[in-house]
Formats: C-alpha cells, structure tokens, sequence
C-alpha cells in the first residue's frame, strides 16, 4: 500500500488549522489504498521518508525563512535519502504572518536539490486561514494522496 507522509511544524492555532485540512484532504473516503503518517518535522526520519511514496510538508514562515524544526529535518534526511527517492512527488503549505515566499523558495530548492516534484501549487496563507485556504489545503492533501493511488 502506498505511504503518504505528512511532515508538519505545527506550532500555532493557524498552522494546526491548515494541517488538520491537508490531513482531512489526504484522508477522504474517496481516496483508497494510501496509507497517511503524520510526523512533526522535529521526529520525521530518514527512515520515514525512504518508507514513503510521497510527502507534504508543512511550515510557517519565520524571518523569511522555513520554520528551524522543517529545517533540522531536511538537515537530517537530506544526504541519507538523496539517492533513493528521486521523482517523489510532493505538496507544500505555508502559513505566515508576513510574506511567505522566502520560505516557499527555500523549501523547493531542497526538494529540487532531492529531485522532488511537486504535484500542485504550494499553499501560501498569510494571516489568519479562511475558508478558501482551508479547502486549498484540504485540496493539496487530496492532489497529493491521490496522486499515489494505484
């Protein structure tokens, strides 16, 4: 059975509304036989990502930058699953405060740098999350999940 992983920093009412969305997504009645994991960035391994089939991940902007737990994990998966899962597709969402787009541009030149690719538009929600970014998420959480049904 195909494994979707979802790695997550989850420190806000905000973020904890956007990844309950992708994880609604992911999990939807319609999408069969793909497994859903859920591990925050801070625990996610390299064993983690070699078991799985495809990713979402999920960060708030902080200074510009992807959260420092999503960093700590692509510091620690990084060399150990280069080689083994290229061609991995992916989905991004980011909530921010201010600007979310140095955290998008970091997060896809790692994922490039992996030889990742994406499967949808990343999630950018600055402020607090409406209903249309909450069905965006719910939608990236799908796209992604779907996107490994066999």
């Amino acid at each position: 059975m195909p494994t979707l992983l979802i790695v997550h920093h989850t420190p806000s009412p905000a973020c904890a509304e956007l990844f309950d969305a992708v994880l609604r997504g992911a999990s939807d009645p319609e999408i069969t036989g793909v497994q859903v994991v859920r591990r925050a960035a801070l625990a996610a391994t390299a064993s983690d990502v070699l078991a799985c089939d495809g990713l979402v991940l999920g960060t708030p902007a902080n200074i510009g930058y992807m959260s420092g737990a999503l960093k700590h994990f692509f510091d620690q998966v990084y060399y150990p699953v280069l080689d083994d899962t290229r061609g991995r597709p992916y989905g991004l969402y980011v909530h921010g405060n201010l600007g979310t787009e140095g955290a998008v541009r970091a997060v896809g030149s790692i994922a490039d740098g992996l030889g990742w690719r994406p499967v949808a538009d990343p999630v950018e929600v600055t402020g607090e999350p409406s209903k249309s970014d909450l069905e965006a998420c719910r939608e990236l959480g799908a796209t992604v999940a779907a996107t490994l049904m066999g």
